[in-house]
């Protein structure tokens, strides 16, 4: 059989052309042939955009899983698959992204050993790699069912509270210490981002983005498989990103109000411009479309507004990361293409991962009747009781 090579395919291929080059320079010549990064500006675009938002992107597992487990929002059950393997795929690539900043990569394992309880970054590391490790359980049913193993099954439904709770609580303690990272550096990071508020707005942003990215992955699966849209789902979650980004907006303005610098953004400045877009993309414009019952009605409008919010907080990461820092260092930081280009490639590696995931393991919902009658005999995992749930439930009430 052969291969149609289509437009997207083509453009794929290129980018993987052009990110293992990246990858040939950087491990062959070391980060500085590969990279802008200098003493005084250390972490990067890789950290800003493919390990902060990486993570934030990937956040969406926790919050569905959250919301159906411990909540007991069973409409939300049909996202639960799709979010985890959002989730899973966002964590492994968090890590091959990690593995390109760090100096000396075959290190990572150090953690292990070389132990500092007192480092938020030694916290990061651990939850991360611990909560990859949930994923990967959580992930395997997909895995069984597809081979039709049920004595795998009834072992992972056993003990799925106790991985619906460390879900929660692994996820809960890094996206916080993310922020905290940073608060090392009052000194360095810029009055616009910096604050003792850092772990709660991170997370707190983190619950949001997870909300719109099951939106925009949802409608993209649904348009590229050609699937049925669950729009009640998506207006539930659409609900729901609205409280989020009201909550996150009145936290931000409760930290610049009591931090005394509201006055100080109204100023024009180099910063300034870059708070106003990033305040506009995560909460002025989202917040104004979802406010309007019709757009939140609306696939279309649904997915311009969760787009819209993951360009705001990526932007944020990007402001704490990287803007914020370039007054303190005295230059501005402008990546070099190979930099980019390893992005990319990360990226499409994720697109194309989890294409090859929803075509060959039941991942999604089905569509038509016997797909159905097939699949409701062997998603015991799903269609019975989970042992401890009401537990769960109980506690979320």
């Amino acid at each position: 059989m052969k291969m149609k090579l289509t437009f997207w395919k083509v453009v794929f291929i290129v980018i993987m052309g052009l990110g293992l080059y990246s990858t040939f320079i950087r491990y062959f010549y070391g980060l500085g042939a590969v990279s802008n990064m200098t003493d005084q500006f250390p972490w990067g675009f890789w950290i800003g955009f493919d390990c902060l938002c990486g993570v934030m992107l990937a956040a969406g597992g926790f919050c569905v899983i959250g919301a159906v487990y411990l909540f007991n929002v069973k409409r939300l059950h049909s996202v639960v698959r799709p979010a985890v393997l959002t989730a899973f795929l966002g964590y492994l690539l968090f890590i091959v992204g990690l593995l390109f900043d760090l100096g000396r990569p075959w290190f990572i394992w150090h953690q292990l050993i070389y132990m500092n309880p007192h480092s938020v970054m030694f916290e990061v590391g651990m939850c991360v790699m611990t909560y990859t490790t949930v994923l990967f359980f959580e992930f395997l049913p997909n895995v069984f069912e597809r081979f039709n193993l049920k004595a795998p099954i009834k072992w992972i439904k056993k003990i799925y509270p106790v991985l619906v709770v460390l879900s929660i609580l692994l996820s809960t303690l890094h996206q916080s210490s993310l922020g905290s990272l940073y608060l090392i550096m009052p000194s360095k990071l810029h009055p616009f981002w910096y604050s003792s508020a850092l772990p709660f707005l991170f997370f707190g942003s983190a619950i949001a983005v997870g909300l719109a990215m099951t939106i925009f992955e949802s409608t993209q699966s649904a348009k590229a498989l050609g699937r049925h849209l669950e729009l009640p789902v998506l207006i539930e979650l659409g609900g729901a990103l609205l409280v989020a980004l009201w909550v996150n907006a009145l936290l931000r303005f409760e930290d610049y109000f009591h931090r005394g610098i509201l006055r100080q953004i109204f100023k024009p400045s180099y910063e300034a411009y870059f708070l106003w877009l990033e305040l506009a993309l995560a909460f002025v414009i989202p917040i104004t479309l979802l406010s309007f019952k019709k757009v939140r009605l609306s696939p279309n409008g649904l997915y311009l507004a969760s787009v819209i919010c993951l360009l705001g907080f990526i932007t944020n990461r990007l402001n704490v990361s990287l803007i914020g820092f370039e007054t303190y260092v005295g230059h501005h930081y402008m990546p070099k293409w190979t930099e980019f280009s390893v992005t990319l490639m990360i990226i499409a590696m994720g697109f194309a991962l989890f294409g090859v995931a929803v075509k060959y393991l039941p991942i999604f919902p089905p569509t038509s009747p016997e797909e159905k009658s097939a699949v409701a005999r062997s998603r015991q995992f799903e269609t019975e009781p989970v042992a401890g749930a009401e537990v769960l439930t109980n506690a979320g009430d």
